[in-house]
């Protein structure tokens, strides 16, 4: 099967898989664009009395978000927003953060995604290449003392600052402004004042908003700024149809979600492009109660699950993972859930195992990036779901293996290629940036820089990235078999393998381990149990214990750090 363009040869390129596809879900749907911000007004319109956001013990109904979203709205327009202008949000999960999204698209503007962990230079980095000129952040002093900077270095034209304490209930409001006052900055005491304004003075009458005319196949919505692990990071130019077409094709997926019903643990970060379409997103597409984080920590996770019964998590492998290492997880009652979805890295066949024993819902695989908006396929919710695959492609999504040194060549059915992906929720570019744009693309299709393979039912696999395969004595090892292998140790927790220099293969597989809490396994234990589960070939040169491994910002292990570790030794050795 030679695939040259998406509508040539679609239908050739679904036979592939529709023998496998979920009965009620149709490859073929049809996929309408609209503006994004239509999400949040057919959610506002069909329930308004509906909880939208639950945070800290303070609950707003989409009435309530979405008359803040059109005075947000008509506010941003009287500071100047016009269509195109960049506004980045500087925020943790909070209502805040769901008000300024829409309020941002409405008045026409493009959303910037920003770490709230990010350093000033970070900061000031992506806010030059954005050309954000409006930062929306909270008046604390972890967050607003950045922002504050930024503007001092005439980085950013000025920002609208709203109150935490405001977000909160009234009698946890009064004790916060008591007892941790020193944890929230003074805005209008600031050196720039005049380049600030508050939520109080933005927050202004609906009646002076002006409708603003949306492409949504032309007009940019958002500028998710991937994570830069191989290099500098690159904003993917979403638009409106990217992100709203996503966010329709994840609720085809899930026939069974019910509107007005549902309730979802906003554990992931909205700033990151998994939480902010497959949490925030589909939450207001089916008005689902959204139970916010404002920063994950698993003891809380727990007992929000236990007081708000959420009936759906996404999350990444390492959230089920701790979930289950909790050392009281048998005393949490986890059977709310129906069903949780696995991005972001790889799942571990044994997370997935054990996720599913201890809480009785299901606990389905999805892939995706950043330039996709970002979910590309996904096992079916109601199965059959297959170990170690990340499914199938999702409704009017072409997946497409090529050849790893010819990226316009299809490898043949069963053999390994590139991932390459064709469908709505594509990128239209990276900002800025069209030598890397043409350079990401194989005529059509995206070139997502993992390998991968089909089985004979039309499921996909991640073998690995291109950049982790590991060349060993000329042959191609592959680090995600052997971290599997070692999952299948029952006193492994985590486990990432990278290459190292090695004098006599020219490269070698290191392995990095976190054993369970109370678990004992020695470095030849663990060789023991590799060698009936892997070659020699694949044989790690060394496997190193660690407390803690290296992780991204939303959670997931990263390899990135270990590599610059052993690149170091290398150098200095």
């Amino acid at each position: 099967m030679a695939i040259t363009g998406a509508d040539q040869d679609s239908d050739r390129a679904v036979r592939a898989w529709s023998k496998s596809y979920p009965r009620d879900v149709d490859w073929h749907m049809a996929l309408e664009p609209q503006p994004l911000f239509s999400l949040i007004d057919a959610a506002v319109a069909r329930s308004p009395d509906r909880p939208c956001t639950t945070f800290l013990g303070r609950t707003l109904t989409y009435g309530e978000i979405g008359e803040l979203v059109d005075q947000a709205a008509a506010g941003l327009q009287q500071l100047g927003v016009i269509k195109g202008t960049k506004v980045g949000l500087f925020l943790p999960n909070s209502p805040t953060f769901v008000v300024f999204y829409f309020a941002i698209l409405k008045a026409g503007g493009v959303v910037v995604n920003y770490n709230p962990l990010y350093s000033l230079e970070e900061l000031t980095f992506q806010a030059k290449d954005s050309e954000t000129e409006l930062m929306v952040t909270l008046d604390l002093s972890v967050l607003f003392d950045k922002v504050e900077k930024l503007i001092e270095r005439k980085v950013l034209k000025g920002a609208v600052v709203c109150s935490f304490p405001s977000l909160l209930p009234a009698a946890k409001a009064v004790l916060f402004k008591l007892f941790k006052s020193k944890e929230l900055a003074r805005p209008r005491a600031s050196p720039v004042r005049d380049l600030i304004r508050l939520e109080s003075e933005v927050l202004c009458d609906p009646a002076l908003f002006t409708p603003v005319a949306i492409d949504p196949t032309a007009d940019l919505a958002v500028l998710q700024y991937t994570g830069g692990t191989t290099g500098t990071p690159k904003g993917a130019m979403l638009t409106h149809a990217n992100v709203f077409l996503n966010v329709q094709q994840i609720a085809a997926w899930a026939p069974d979600l019910q509107h007005g019903r549902e309730k979802v643990l906003a554990a992931l970060p909205f700033f990151h492009v998994f939480a902010m379409t497959v949490v925030m997103n589909l939450g207001v597409k089916v008005a689902a109660e959204m139970i916010l984080m404002p920063r994950f920590v698993l003891a809380d996770a727990l007992e929000l699950i236990a007081k708000h019964r959420p009936t759906i998590m996404p999350g990444v492998p390492t959230l089920f993972n701790a979930i289950l290492n909790h050392p009281r997880i048998q005393s949490y009652d986890l059977k709310c859930l129906k069903f949780c979805l696995s991005g972001g890295a790889a799942l571990p066949l044994e997370v997935r195992e054990r996720f599913e024993a201890t809480t009785g819902c299901s606990l389905v695989e999805g892939y995706g990036l950043s330039e996709a908006s970002p979910v590309v396929t996904c096992n079916p919710l109601g199965g059959p779901v297959k170990s170690g695959s990340i499914g199938l492609p999702l409704p009017g999504t072409i997946v497409s293996l090529r050849d790893l040194t010819d990226p316009t060549h299809e490898v043949p059915r069963g053999e390994r290629g590139e991932v390459c992906i064709s469908g709505p929720q594509v990128m239209r570019g990276y900002w800025n940036k069209p030598a890397e744009t043409a350079a990401q693309f194989a005529g059509t299709f995206l070139r997502t820089g993992d390998v991968g393979v089909m089985d004979e039912d039309g499921f996909f696999y991640i073998v690995d990235r291109i950049k982790d395969l590991i060349i060993c004595s000329g042959y191609n090892v592959y680090p995600r078999r052997i971290e599997e292998a070692l999952y299948d140790h029952p006193a492994v927790e985590e486990v990432v393998v990278i290459g190292i220099a090695d004098k006599y293969r020219g490269e070698a597989p290191k392995a990095f381990v976190k054993l369970k809490a109370g678990q004992v396994a020695t470095r030849a234990d663990l060789m023991k149990h590799l060698e009936v589960k892997i070659s020699k070939l694949e044989f790690p040169a060394d496997i190193e214990f660690r407390d803690t491994l290296p992780k991204s910002m939303i959670g997931k292990l990263s390899k990135k750090e270990l590599k610059a570790e052993e690149t170091q030794k290398a150098r200095s050795g």
